[in-house]
């Protein structure tokens, strides 16, 4: 690494509309942070979280008694 650099000739956000439109990004709390140390076991660990929820939540159909989270939609 060089000890400076030159970034007056930089574009502030040139590429920033383009990197939010395919991206999608998620900032982990530290403690998360440390157990997850990156996106690909966050995604193995969400998708086994959703399939067991979705197993569950057929399973459940016809047994309705509370109420679900209105923030949490397994669609």
């Amino acid at each position: 690494m060089l000890p400076e650099y030159d970034f007056s000739k930089g574009e502030r956000g040139k590429y920033a509309a383009r990197y939010a439109k395919g991206t999608n990004i998620i900032v982990l709390e530290p403690d998360v942070a440390k157990v997850f140390s990156n996106s690909e076991i966050v995604n193995e660990t969400l998708r086994a979280v959703v399939k067991i929820a979705r197993s569950s939540a057929s399973r459940n159909a016809g047994h309705r008694r509370g109420r679900r989270s209105k923030s949490f939609s397994l669609a």
